[in-house]
């Protein structure tokens, strides 16, 4: 009953903050239910609106052709896994493990950018966890502009690898630009075995000064 109630306000703002819901079930109801049971409340109001997660991943291939019918010149690359039900392969049904995507005025965008790159990851959170990989440029104003984007289940040395490759491939084609990382190991092993697409001349690798400093506070902790 919450949930339908709700519905209207999660529609606006799906971001709609907990303490505002049950501030609104206290003025319809005069009731006050827990954190809770409203944050689980706001989930199924949510999945009845938008979809759940198994629907929103199910339908990320969808949207990706949609994307490259659209504008053809976009760069996509999945990589997916069989199913497995005990020993046995379940059929017609695969399993995202990583995905590359840049859309084409991104990478138009880059030809007219500074020739610097630099790559991060953050984590995700929510029911299925893993990583996105980001890799932005500066423009002559000064502004970020971002390039590609990856999806993958962590920072491993395999995942860098996919990303970097495809970034090197589809977006960053040029020589002689600067890469800017956070001296990760997975991404110092991926450059080692990037057959020089990485490596000088054609790449010249730089150390992002705000990860070197918290590297050197952390060491340095009394």
């Amino acid at each position: 009953m919450i949930a339908e109630v709700i519905k209207p306000l999660v529609e606006a703002d799906p971001s709609l903050k907990v303490k505002s819901v049950i501030a609104e079930v206290q003025s319809k109801f005069n009731y006050t239910t827990s954190y809770r049971k409203v944050w689980l409340t706001k989930q199924k109001a949510i999945a009845n609106l938008f979809g759940g997660w198994e629907a929103s991943y199910e339908a990320l291939p969808s949207w990706f052709e949609a994307m490259v019918q659209k504008d053809p010149s976009a760069a996509v690359k999945i990589e997916t896994a069989p199913a497995y039900q005990g020993d046995e392969v379940v059929q017609d049904v695969r399993i995202l493990t990583r995905v590359f995507w840049s859309f084409y005025p991104c990478i138009r965008a880059f030809r007219s950018c500074k020739p610097i790159v630099q790559v991060d990851e953050t984590h995700l959170y929510g029911k299925y966890k893993g990583a996105l990989l980001v890799v932005v440029s500066q423009d002559d104003n000064g502004n970020i502009v971002p390039l590609a984007f990856t999806v993958v289940k962590g920072e491993t040395s395999d995942a860098w690898h996919f990303f970097l490759t495809h970034l090197r491939t589809h977006v960053v084609t040029r020589d002689g630009v600067g890469l800017i990382f956070d001296r990760h190991d997975s991404i110092t092993s991926t450059i080692a075995r990037s057959n020089g697409s990485w490596e000088p001349p054609r790449a010249i690798q730089m150390f992002c000064v705000r990860h070197m400093q918290k590297a050197w506070l952390r060491s340095h902790r009394c």
